[in-house]
């Protein structure tokens, strides 16, 4: 019997790694990414309420508690990648874990550029927030470099929650896991758009409890809500392209961490500073930067080109070429 030969040898290999352009999506691919995308969003969000209690979410007792549903689902997510593998029979050239952006391969800039490019728009809230602290800088610094502060912090479950265990969660679920099921599909530049709408809609449960503890009007618990999820939605598009561009999962959690721990740019209040000249132009200065800086420190060539998720894109991408 003559011996099986791997026809993915003799590809040249800018074939192997970006497709040739001819890429046919196995039958059914789509319907299966996105039901497996569903399953996932719905594992996270259903094991937030598997816990019968009376009590608020900001509860010591419930934030416990979830910490354990969403790390199990979280641990599980790899497994529905794994499943829907094999299910579609794509190949995937790099391993299971480099498609989630485990890899050491261009680690350091992955910790660096993002976290400092999402700094650079988020320049004007920096901006503010330094003018009105009372602490100078070398304050800053001596706190940041006191033990007892950081274990403060670890010992306080919300700050655990937002800092830490809510951005590795669901950047790992929303991003990891679903991005390389949606970009064989969607193509890169859609699965950006297409993956953050699980996102956003997982942050709808939250409209449950505020019902339920009957935190607000109606109508404003609506307006709430939708808010949230367009914010969501725009902030998991671009911790999707950051992932994207970067093949690290390490890059969007920091960002995503960040993001959480400065919250929503209060424009309101910048517009009724003291210094309101001086804080508007620091915002303005942030997005222009913001949006020259974007591309060039999320090159993929300061990650290792190509970046592995983009190795399942059926065509091309300029999202994924330095």
């Amino acid at each position: 019997m003559a011996e099986e030969v791997d026809l993915s040898l003799k590809l040249p290999l800018d074939e192997l790694l970006y497709g040739n352009g001819d890429f046919v999506p196995p039958e059914g691919l789509c319907w299966l990414s996105v039901l497996f995308c569903l399953l996932l969003a719905c594992s996270y969000v259903g094991s937030l309420y598997i816990w019968r209690s009376d009590l608020p979410r900001d509860h010591p007792i419930v934030i416990k508690r979830r910490f354990t549903s969403v790390l199990v689902v979280s641990g599980l997510s790899p497994l529905f990648v794994w499943a829907w593998r094999e299910l579609t029979g794509v190949r995937t050239v790099p391993s299971l874990l480099a498609l989630m952006g485990i890899r050491l391969e261009g680690l350091i800039p992955a910790i660096i550029f993002p976290l400092l490019l999402t700094m650079v728009l988020f320049l004007g809230p920096l901006m503010q927030l330094a003018m009105d602290c009372p602490w100078s800088f070398m304050d800053g610094i001596r706190v940041a470099c006191d033990p007892w502060f950081w274990s403060l912090c670890f010992s306080d479950m919300r700050w655990l929650r937002n800092q830490v265990v809510a951005p590795l969660t669901e950047e790992l679920v929303f991003r990891a896991c679903m991005l390389p099921m949606l970009v064989p599909c969607a193509g890169p530049f859609t699965a950006i758009f297409t993956c953050p709408l699980f996102f956003g809609v997982a942050h709808f449960h939250h409209v449950i409890e505020l019902l339920r503890f009957r935190q607000g009007s109606l109508s404003g618990i609506f307006l709430s809500a939708v808010f949230q999820f367009s914010y969501t939605a725009v902030f998991g598009a671009y911790t999707a392209f950051i992932f994207l561009r970067t093949g690290h999962l390490m890059g969007p959690v920091l960002c995503h961490s960040f993001c959480n721990y400065m919250g929503f740019p209060a424009i309101s209040a910048a517009l009724e500073h003291p210094q309101r000249l001086t804080v508007l132009a620091s915002y303005l200065l942030g997005v222009v930067l913001f949006i020259l800086f974007l591309f060039p420190f999320t090159d993929p060539s300061h990650y290792g080109l190509p970046t592995p998720v983009c190795t399942l894109a059926p065509y091309r991408s300029s999202l994924c070429l330095s």
